[in-house]
């Protein structure tokens, strides 16, 4: 069983910045993904970003590159996603995912609000 928990979300001003972690604990093998997904409010979930164990990047939306990064630390199984330049549209809960042998995890997610 994995279990993942995040951290680092709240309530921002436009142009501010926050940063978001996930640890993961459980059965975490070597090779796996992890990522960002957000859901804005009335929206559908939408993937932000991951990053491969070996810390190959993707970010999934044309409007968080140059703003968002996704980096790692393998040996805490912690997952994080700097953002800066914030602004009332990354209004959204933001949900870290681990996939792993064809499996996906989920953390409950974590409110990030900015205000305008």
């Amino acid at each position: 069983q994995v279990r993942l928990v995040e951290s680092g979300g709240g309530l921002v001003q436009a142009g501010g910045s926050l940063r978001l972690s996930c640890a993961a604990s459980g059965s975490i093998g070597s090779l796996n993904t992890m990522g960002w997904y957000r859901q804005p409010p009335g929206k559908q979930r939408e993937l932000v970003a991951h990053i491969t164990s070996g810390g190959g990047t993707y970010y999934a939306d044309s409007s968080v590159k140059g703003r968002f990064t996704i980096s790692r630390d393998n040996a805490k199984n912690t997952v994080y996603l700097q953002m800066n330049s914030l602004k009332p549209e990354d209004t959204a809960v933001y949900y870290c995912y681990l996939f792993q042998e064809k499996n996906n995890y989920w953390g409950r997610g974590t409110q990030v609000t900015v205000s305008s």
